[in-house]
C-alpha cells in the first residue's frame, strides 16, 4: 500500500439539541463496536490510515462497499485477515467503474494478482489513489501504468493507440489515430527511442493534463445514511 503521513481529523462540532447528541453519540458507539470489535482491530485500522489517504469512518464505508458486491463471500470480520478476493466482473459493475473506459486496466492495474480480481487491501488501495487527496504525481505513476498495455514499463505506439481510441470512445478514425500518437510520441519523447518512459510522460501530462482524468472518481456522498451508503 502506498504509504502517507496520518492525518488527524478534527473534532466534530458541539450539537445544540438533545435529539442530536443522542443521534451522534449512537452513531459513533455503533461505528466503534464496528470498527473496534467486530470488522477491523485498532491496529488494522491504524494501517489504514497511514497506507490511505482516508478517515476510519472512511474506510469503514469502503469496507461496507467492497461487502455489498458479495456479501455471501466477505465476512464481516476481518480481525482474522480472510482470504477473499472478488472477481473482476463485481469490481468493473460498480457505479464508480462501470461508465469508465479504462476499468478493465484499473482493476487489473491495482489488483496484486493482475488479473482484475480484488482483496479487500487492493479495493483499499484503488480507491485511495483514485480519491481527490491523492497527489498528483502519485496520480501520474499509475496513469502510467494504467496506458501501459503490454506491461514492459514504457508507453508504445500501440500503447497510445488504445489509450487513445479510449478516450475518443473509438471516435477517431485508424488515419487520425495513428497521426495523434506520433504527434504524442514526437513532442514528448526526451530521448528519441520512439516510446516513452514514466519520465516522459510526466513532462507530458503537464501540457495534455486529459491524460489524468481517469485517475479521479467520487465516491463519498455528503449525505451518508450510514456507513455502507456511497
Amino acid at each position: 500500500m502506498w504509504r502517507k503521513t496520518r492525518r488527524e481529523g478534527q473534532r466534530p462540532p458541539i450539537k445544540v439539541t438533545l435529539r442530536k447528541e443522542w443521534w451522534d453519540k449512537n452513531q459513533r458507539s455503533e461505528l466503534e463496536m464496528g470498527n473496534k470489535q467486530t470488522i477491523f482491530t485498532p491496529e488494522q485500522l491504524d494501517a489504514y490510515q497511514d497506507c490511505t489517504f482516508f478517515t476510519r469512518k472512511e474506510i469503514l464505508r469502503l469496507f461496507y462497499k467492497y461487502r455489498d458486491l458479495a456479501p455471501q463471500l466477505v465476512p464481516l470480520d476481518y480481525t482474522s485477515r480472510p482470504n477473499v478476493t472478488l472477481p473482476y466482473e463485481l469490481i468493473g459493475s460498480m457505479p464508480e467503474l462501470k461508465d469508465n473506459p479504462f476499468r478493465q486496466r484499473i482493476a487489473e492495474v491495482f489488483s496484486e494478482s493482475g488479473d482484475g480480481n480484488m482483496t479487500l487491501d487492493d479495493f483499499l488501495d484503488m480507491f485511495s489513489v483514485l480519491s481527490e487527496m491523492a497527489p498528483r504525481d502519485l496520480k501520474a505513476y499509475y496513469a502510467f501504468k494504467i496506458y501501459d498495455f503490454n506491461n514492459d514499463d514504457y508507453i508504445c505506439k500501440s500503447d497510445l493507440e488504445k489509450t487513445v481510441n479510449k478516450l475518443t470512445r473509438n471516435e477517431l478514425t485508424p488515419e487520425e489515430v495513428s497521426l495523434a500518437c506520433e504527434k504524442v510520441i514526437y513532442e514528448a519523447d526526451l530521448d528519441n527511442d520512439g516510446k516513452l518512459s514514466l519520465e516522459d510522460f510526466q513532462h507530458m501530462i503537464i501540457r495534455a493534463p486529459d491524460f489524468l482524468s481517469i485517475t479521479s472518481i467520487h465516491f463519498m456522498s455528503k449525505k451518508t445514511r450510514n456507513p455502507g451508503s456511497f
